[in-house]
């Protein structure tokens, strides 16, 4: 494993996605600063990292809150030079519109826009000084097309689309490579298989460390020939 003395910070690092990055970066060399809402629920992705030689620091973060992105940033930089930061929180939600209230759609809106743009401008600082960096979003189906149900999920993820759009034309020419990546399927997580039971539905799911080598192929594209966006989905899903 070579040491680059670089740190990522994942933001939203949950049991499935959130954690297989930041495995995948473990094993590439990098310190991992891993940051979710309850931070002890990371103890088993400390032992397993830490088990095959890594290096992580796992954090409670809201990511909602400024002062404590500022802090979590902050830290990862001051520990070794951040080189990529992700943004992985989901917030998926489903009601009917009519049953949607304000504080359901003022969460999520929080959640997965908000949060991600206090995320990307502050890795943005760090990065900047350096001129190199990458910043990377995820997203969903949820923010190309609008579904029933999905009024403040869609919202939420068509505001983080732009958001990240915006900061990739303006940061990109500056060195940040940043980009955001639509998860066009379901993920194998346990949740996900719940409703698919409950709803009797049967497709392929995407395993949550095959969607992680997708940022890891982002990280390591030359600069001459960067993605902004892109799209992963099994080879049998419809779309």
């Amino acid at each position: 494993m070579e040491n680059r003395n670089r740190t990522v910070a994942v933001v939203g690092a949950g049991d499935f996605i959130g954690a297989e990055i930041c495995k995948a970066f473990a094993a590439e060399g990098f310190t991992i600063f891993a940051g979710r809402r309850n931070g002890d629920k990371l103890a088993p992705l400390v032992a397993e990292i830490e088990a095959a030689g890594g290096t992580i620091h796992a954090r409670s973060l809201d990511a909602r809150k400024e002062d404590e992105v500022v802090q979590f940033m902050a830290e990862a930089e001051a520990t070794a030079p951040l080189e990529v930061c992700i943004f992985n929180i989901g917030a998926n939600v489903n009601f009917p519109y009519v049953e949607t209230t304000e504080r359901v759609f003022r969460k999520v809106w929080e959640m997965a826009c908000y949060a991600g743009f206090l995320t990307g401008r502050e890795a943005a600082k760090a990065m900047l000084p350096r001129n190199e960096g990458c910043i990377f979003f995820t997203g969903a189906t949820a923010g190309l097309r609008g579904g029933k149900g999905f009024a403040a999920f869609a919202s939420a993820k068509f505001g983080l689309r732009a958001m990240a759009e915006s900061a990739a034309r303006e940061l990109m020419p500056q060195g940040i490579h940043v980009a955001h990546l639509v998860i066009d399927s379901g993920v194998d997580t346990a949740w996900v298989r719940e409703r698919m039971a409950e709803s009797g539905r049967d497709r392929v799911l995407m395993r949550p460390a095959s969607v992680a080598q997708t940022y890891i192929q982002l990280w390591k594209q030359p600069k001459d020939a960067w993605t902004f966006e892109t799209q992963i989905r099994p080879s049998v899903e419809a779309w």
